[in-house]
Parts: structure tokens; sequence; C-alpha cells
């Protein structure tokens, strides 16, 4: 059978590298024209994906890049009161280590034949078992499996649902070498997540793989056109930083310390959702996963959940060589239930990271009594 999987994100991969060491062929359409061609994101806090990786015959490999210091975690107020800090023994089991996204991919790209991911090739259009891409190339399928992300054009086969703006804008800031050009605040960040929750935004700072320090402003109960009245110059780097610090009043001067330090990537992201427990009829020959299937809010489950559909939705092909519609329906079934409890929990963390004393709220999450 045709496996035609368009998105070359961790979804699509790992689904790629179970049915190859099942010995069923795939081709991965990615519309980058190479593996290097764009940045990919900062950590991954990797904890039931782990699963994936075991089926995918990479759990060690991922061992070998994972961060386990990456596991700690400060949680402050505005006003520099500390909350809560956990510190992560040395010996600790890699339960949730943190993994730069771009070595995870690289792992997942390392271990897949030569050709199985074809570059430039941008998604237009399906049907009657013929891929159609942007630069007027087909190809045919008897499988096609959307793992192009939050603004999935398979997705449309299936469902007409369409991300939503859930009221949360992020302005994503950066420290390169963190350790070399500003060690007064690597020591105050720590290994691992640096997190300060006010009423209504929230600074996160996140030690990645290469000695930068990532930082993460959330606005919440915002709207979707926020970032054009917010007054942040976008195309001034300096003064887009010094807006910031005025949208941070009365925050503890090592807080705003962080965004004076860091360099001019200046990045805006507004963030959406799908409806919490989507489904679609079944078909026999289109499917799902990931994003495209189930955008969450951002707080730690959406890669492992991808992840997860991959690795599952590899296994049912495999279990079902014969039969690619019931392993369809076996893959979404577990998949629709597995993701919808995982989304309704990450919007019970949304709500409360949105509400009134959340830097509270989240420190009674994690010790409850």
């Amino acid at each position: 059978m045709d496996i035609a999987i368009v998105g070359a994100g961790l979804g699509g991969l790992v689904l790629a590298r179970v049915l190859h060491v099942n010995g069923i062929d795939a081709v991965v359409y990615e519309r980058e024209s190479s593996r290097g061609a764009r940045g990919q994101g900062g950590m991954l806090d990797i904890h039931s994906g782990q699963r994936a990786l075991r089926e995918a015959g990479l759990i060690d490999q991922f061992h070998a890049i994972a961060r386990g210091e990456g596991q700690d975690m400060r949680l402050l107020e505005p006003d520099g009161t500390l909350l809560l800090q956990e510190d992560t023994p040395d010996d600790a089991p890699l339960d949730r280590p943190e993994v730069d996204r771009a070595d995870l991919r690289g792992l997942l790209l390392d271990s897949l034949p030569e050709g199985m991911v074809r570059w430039g090739h941008t998604f237009q259009s399906a049907g009657d078992g013929v891929l159609h891409f942007a630069d007027g190339t087909s190809a045919a399928y008897d499988l096609l499996v959307g793992a192009d992300g939050a603004q999935s054009r398979v997705r449309a086969l299936l469902t007409d649902a369409r991300p939503a703006h859930i009221g949360q804008n992020v302005v994503e800031v950066g420290i390169p070498d963190i350790d070399r050009t500003h060690p007064d605040l690597a020591a105050m960040v720590g290994r691992g997540t640096y997190w300060v929750l006010g009423d209504g935004l929230s600074l996160a700072a996140q030690r990645n793989g290469d000695g930068r320090v990532r930082i993460g402003l959330s606005f919440y109960n915002t709207a979707e056109d926020w970032f054009a009245t917010s007054g942040i110059p976008f195309d001034d780097p300096a003064a887009a930083k010094a807006r910031l610090i005025d949208l941070l009043p009365g925050w503890d001067p090592r807080f705003t310390a962080l965004i004076e330090a860091c360099d001019d990537t200046v990045v805006p992201r507004t963030i959406t959702t799908l409806p919490v427990g989507l489904t679609w009829p079944p078909a026999p020959d289109v499917t799902l996963l990931g994003d495209a299937a189930h955008l969450m809010p951002p707080v730690g489950e959406g890669a492992n959940m991808a992840l997860l559909d991959g690795a599952l939705l590899g296994l049912a092909l495999a279990e079902h060589p014969d039969d690619r519609p019931a392993a369809v329906r076996a893959y979404e079934r577990e998949m629709f239930a597995r993701t919808s409890a995982a989304a309704r929990m990450s919007t019970d963390m949304q709500e409360l990271l949105t509400s009134p004393d959340a830097a509270q709220k989240m420190l009674a999450f994690f010790r409850p009594g």
C-alpha cells in the first residue's frame, strides 16, 4: 500500500519510523526545502511520548540527548517571591526530561532511510488516490496521513473544524549563550524552567540545549488582533523590548532585566486550538495526527500526543496489513479518547493560568494539600 505522510514534524516522522521498523514503506512529503530550512522551536517536556520512542526503537538514543536537569522548575510571583523550587537530583529517572525539538527531530530524521522524506513538496490538494503539490507534481496514495500541523490543509478532507484563538498572545524573545554573556541571570533562571505568574500575564524562561534561554511573555484574555493595538513595534527590536518592559508594571527588576538582556529576535505568536473532543466520520483512505487532529493549549501535552499518534497509527497498520480501513478505525477510536482527555486537561490548565492569583493556584496544583 502507498502511504503518504504530509508533514515532517515529530508525529509524521515517528509514524514513518514505526512503519519502517515493521517493514512497511511510506513517503513523507514536507514543504520545507531541507531539514535546516527553519528553526524548530525550543524545549519539549517528553513524558508519555517516550512510549512512542520505545516502539520506534529509539529510546536509548533519546535518553542520550535528553536533559534530566531540564526537569528543574522555579515558580515565582511578579514581586519576586519564590513560591516553589524543584531541583532534580543527578541520578533522578528521566520521567519528564526536556529535549531540544531540533535534536529530537534530527534523531527521527536520521533513523529513516535516505529518500523517505521528500523535501520541497507543498501539499495543495488530494482526491481519488492522487496527491497534488504546489509545483505541479503529483503522487499516488492508498492512505493519506495529515501530519501537517495547526494550519493543516489535509484536515479539510475530513472536517470543517478550524483553529480558534483562545485569548492568549505570546511574545518570544531570548538570551543567547547566557552562561557566558549574563552569568548572573543564568544562575537566577537555573537549569530548567523559570516561571513568573502574574494576573493576566506570565513570563516563562527555559534553558535550551544550545545555551540559549528562550523567554515567552504570555498576555492572557487578549483579543486576536491584540498585537496590532499593543504598541509593540516588532520592526524595532530595541523599542519592542522597552515596550514589553512597560507592559510589566511593578514587576521585580530581576525579571525586566531578562527582557533587557535579550537579543534582537522578537517574535509574536497567537495561540489557537481546535474544539475539545473533535472527531470526524471515518474515511478509509485519510486520517490525521498531531496538531492537525487535536491542536490544544501549549501546556506540555501536544508533542507527546503527536508522538503517540504516530507510533500507534504505525502499529495499527502493522497489525492490519490487509485491512487498511480497520487499522484507521482502530487508531482513530483510541486517538479520539486519549487526546480528548489530554485536551480537557490542557484546557483546565489554561483556565488556571488565566485566572486571578494564578501563581498561588499553580502552587496548589504542584503541591496539593
